[in-house]
């Protein structure tokens, strides 16, 4: 998966987690395309994709950003 994988359909490229190497790092991209509870599609290094909708993501974020996640990446790090 990468940047290339936008120019094959309607998807939009929007970010690359990790990217600091060349091993397929999990991707962001938008359809628009797509109907609204399937416009956001998250790749990942073993040709998997999820979609969600944009509320969705949101959630995902806001989540992300009051630490839902802060025990798991701590203890792998």
């Amino acid at each position: 998966m990468s940047k290339t994988l936008a120019s094959a359909g309607n998807l939009r490229y929007v970010i690359t987690f990790c990217g600091t190497c060349d091993c397929g790092c999990p991707e962001l991209f938008l359809d628009d395309a797509a109907p609204p509870e399937r416009r956001v599609v998250l790749t990942d290094d073993f040709g998997q994709r999820v979609r969600m909708s944009l509320a969705q993501l949101k959630v995902l974020v806001d989540d992300i950003k009051d630490g839902a996640l802060d025990k798991v990446v701590t203890a792998v790090v």
